[in-house]
């Protein structure tokens, strides 16, 4: 396997794991709604309630709004993903 390919797998663990790894990092959360909030991942919980610091609210990939902070129901989040900044 070349050096390349191996860069392009996905790194694996479990979703604990990615989660624990993502905290204090910026992310991407998507909600059931379709609606994007990112932001620094403050905490969550068993319930996948989510704190947000900084968080930009965007819909359609648009940016609507601008949040100090930003607190997200569990039931609503559809995933979240790491963002490179």
């Amino acid at each position: 396997m070349s050096s390349t390919q191996a860069q392009q797998q996905p790194k694996t663990g479990s979703p604990n794991d990615f989660l624990k790894g993502v905290i204090g990092k910026n992310v991407n959360v998507r909600l059931n709604s379709g609606i994007d909030y990112r932001g620094v991942l403050s905490c969550l919980d068993g319930y996948m309630n989510i704190a947000l610091e900084q968080t930009v609210e965007y819909v359609d990939g648009v940016q609507k709004n601008s949040y100090g902070d930003a607190f997200i129901r569990g039931n609503n989040v559809m995933y979240i993903t790491a963002l490179e900044k």
